[in-house]
């Protein structure tokens, strides 16, 4: 059993943090939303009144966060008056940040936590809620290799396939340039299927023949935005659940800045950036990102 401090119960974080007490941990969790707190207790988490005291006495801490900013907010403080989870950290520690980020916080958190003798990875996730629920989660960490050693078996509570892609920071940008290849497939998916359907075709035969055929790719194949033609999918359920529009958005503005950074050419990224910023736009951020399928038959480009 490891003493583990879990921080940021959201969409993610709650189950990440329940799956680590069906495995045997003793988890402390905050988060500001008492609800989130509640159900954690429920699940035989202990609650925390700050993200401080969650951290009285344990191993390790795991964040789980929306921004760069919330990161660094907790890590390292915001001033002299107000300092963050390293300085309050002993030497030995574990820090592992699930958040997806900016690559420049991860790498400044992670050199801060080297400077304290404290072991950090950025571990992103890829799965979704859904994974988050049933610990099938992808890791994708950054980190010294002896970090990540140390991280795994933790991770390996909430997730099925850990990566190591490299150094700190590496685990953000693997995860970058997953989800910009993921909005290309998405739009690209629902183009086609839009376009079949509008000449006539059975949006679900043609789906089964492009599954059996070179057009086969995930958001086919599992994660259908066709409405009616998956069970089980958000697009059969008015596109709740799933990874909201927004976070999409989020994601490619991550990607996009990266690229920027290291010059690199990303017009098919940029063109879906451009989309899913529109369907965003429209008012549709809320709904899970398959729902890109409605911009083409809403708006016809």
């Amino acid at each position: 059993m490891t003493n583990i401090a879990f921080i940021g119960l959201g969409n993610m974080g709650g189950p990440m943090a329940a799956n680590l007490v069906k495995a045997g941990h003793q988890v402390t969790a905050f988060d500001l939303v008492q609800a989130s707190l509640d159900e954690f207790v429920s699940a035989g988490g202990q609650a925390a009144a700050s993200a401080l005291a969650a951290i009285a006495g344990v191993d390790i801490v795991i964040s789980m966060l929306p921004a760069g900013k919330h990161v660094a907010g907790l890590y390292l403080g915001n001033g002299a008056d107000q300092l963050g989870l390293l300085d309050n950290l002993p030497k030995g520690s574990l820090v592992i940040d699930s958040s997806t980020i900016d690559v420049e916080t991860a790498r400044k958190v992670g050199l801060a936590a080297a400077q304290r003798g404290i072991d950090f990875v950025d571990a992103p996730v890829s799965g979704g809620t859904a994974g988050a629920k049933a610990g099938t989660l992808s890791f994708i960490v950054g980190g010294e290799q002896s970090c990540f050693e140390r991280a795994q078996p933790v991770l390996e509570a909430m997730g099925k396939n850990i990566f190591h892609a490299g150094d700190a920071g590496a685990g953000q940008i693997a995860k970058m340039c997953n989800n910009m290849l993921l909005s290309v497939l998405m739009a690209g998916t629902a183009e086609a299927l839009q376009m079949g359907v509008e000449n006539g075709l059975d949006p679900k035969v043609l789906s089964d023949i492009m599954v059996k055929s070179s057009g086969r790719n995930w958001a086919l194949e599992i994660y259908n935005p066709v409405p009616g033609v998956m069970d089980g999918t958000p697009a059969s359920n008015n596109y709740q659940g799933g990874f909201m529009v927004d976070l999409m958005n989020k994601d490619l503005g991550l990607a996009l800045g990266a690229a920027q950074s290291s010059n690199s050419n990303v017009p098919m990224g940029q063109q879906a950036s451009q989309l899913f910023k529109a369907h965003g736009d429209a008012g549709h951020g809320g709904l899970d990102f398959s729902s890109i399928y409605q911009h083409y038959s809403n708006n016809k480009v």
